[in-house]
Formats: structure tokens, sequence, C-alpha cells
């Protein structure tokens, strides 16, 4: 493997309803590819993957590593992509590193002066929640667990002055305005899509601190019981 750091990397996430895949040479972007389209993951992600491959002029074997978003996100998609990723990292015999969806999506606001929340979706009228601070040559660093709770009772909890981000933010706006008012700061509404290219500059960094992992060692971050679980729970599975 390229030990430079100018490695080529294949990043993919699935932890939403848009998915996207990313080449990077290094830190360098080569391609990407974001689709907000109503279509499963399962039908779009490989055609994304050698459409971008081909687009560099890339094969499966050029790659370096492998990354995949391991949520908290939908659980249908979160597998998807992990199987995906694992799949072409057991055949290839290449490193995997997993990326948090809720660093992944405070990427999108480098320098900000304030704590950045990380604000998805996470539907039953909850969001997942992270706080973090930006450093220079980090990124995004976590001051805060991450957490599923009702909006209403997240937006109470932060105190002064914030920076959210995420596809929760724009459907509970209103909570947002009503809570926090000028205490809040929101980005334009493109910087609410998560996207590979950004978790790909994480992933990067995790390598260059020994973090990568075999295949059979990535697992999703679901943070809260699936409906499966919860059903088999009230039955008295378990």
């Amino acid at each position: 493997m390229e030990t430079s750091g100018k490695i080529k990397i294949l990043t993919v996430d699935s932890s939403s309803f848009t998915g996207s895949v990313a080449l990077c040479h290094g830190e360098v972007l080569i391609a990407e590819s974001l689709l907000n389209v109503r279509s499963t993951h399962s039908e779009k992600l490989l055609k994304q993957i050698d459409l971008l491959l081909d687009a560099a002029n890339w094969t499966l074997e050029d790659l370096d590593l492998l990354a995949v978003v391991t949520g908290p996100g939908s659980f249908t998609g979160l597998r998807i992509g992990i199987a995906t990723v694992k799949g072409l990292a057991e055949v290839l015999n290449k490193p995997v590193v997993p990326v948090s969806a809720l660093q992944t999506i405070a990427m999108n606001l480098p320098l900000s002066p304030v704590p950045i929340c990380a604000f998805l979706d996470a539907r039953k009228q909850e969001v997942y929640s992270q706080l973090f601070s930006w450093r220079a040559s980090e990124g995004p660093v976590a001051i805060g667990n991450p957490s599923v709770l009702p909006p209403e009772t997240l937006l109470l909890q932060l105190p002064g002055e914030v920076a959210l981000v995420g596809d929760g933010v724009p459907i509970y706006r209103h909570l947002i305005d009503t809570h926090l008012a000028d205490r809040a700061f929101i980005p334009v509404a493109t910087a609410h899509q998560l996207r590979a290219a950004q978790a790909s500059w994480l992933a990067l960094q995790a390598w260059r601190s020994g973090l990568a992992q075999s295949a059979a060692d990535i697992l999703p971050v679901y943070i809260r019981p699936s409906d499966a679980e919860l059903n088999l729970s009230r039955k008295g599975g378990i």
C-alpha cells in the first residue's frame, strides 16, 4: 500500500435518503456522485461506484483504502452501504475505515467559530445529534456524546451560540427559531446533505492514525434499537 498519504480511497455513504460515493487521491477529490432521488441504495450504489471508477480511469484493484459511513442513520441504508463496502474489501483484501455520519455532516461547517451541532433526522419525531468544535488541523472534534432525542428536548439543552447542520434542520426549523432564535447559526440549504467526499477526508486522517480495520470488524452504529429489536423486546424475546 502507498505510505506517503497519496492513497486511493473509495468512500460510500448510504446513511440517509441521499446517497453518495467519492474517489479521493489522498486529500484530493477526484470524483464524487451524490444522488437525492427516490430509489433504493441497493439500486444505485454499485452503479455510482462503476461510473466514478470509469470516469477516473481507475480499477477496483487500484484502490488502497475503502471507507463507509456507519451511522447513525437509516437502518436499511446503513446495512446496504456497509455490506457493499465489506464485500469489496474482502474480495480485494483492502482495509476499511468506518466514519461517523455525525462527524461527516459537521465537516460541512469548516472553521465555525461556535460549536457545531450535527442535527440529523432520525424519524419518529427524533434527531440524531452530537456537538463538535472545529480545529484547524483535525476538523470537527467531538465535545459531547452522540444522542437520539426529540428535537425540542435537544434544543432546550443547547447553551450559547451554536451552528446547526443536517437534514433535520429544515424539518424542525420552526422549533430552532422558537427555542434558539438569534443564538442559532444556520448554513445554506446545500450544507445539510452528507457527502462521501467529506467522509473520505475523515477516513484518511483515521488511516494515518492507524485506525483502519478489517472488513469483518465494520459494524453499523444505530444508537437506538431497531423496530425489530423493539418488537422482540415487547414480546419478551430479549
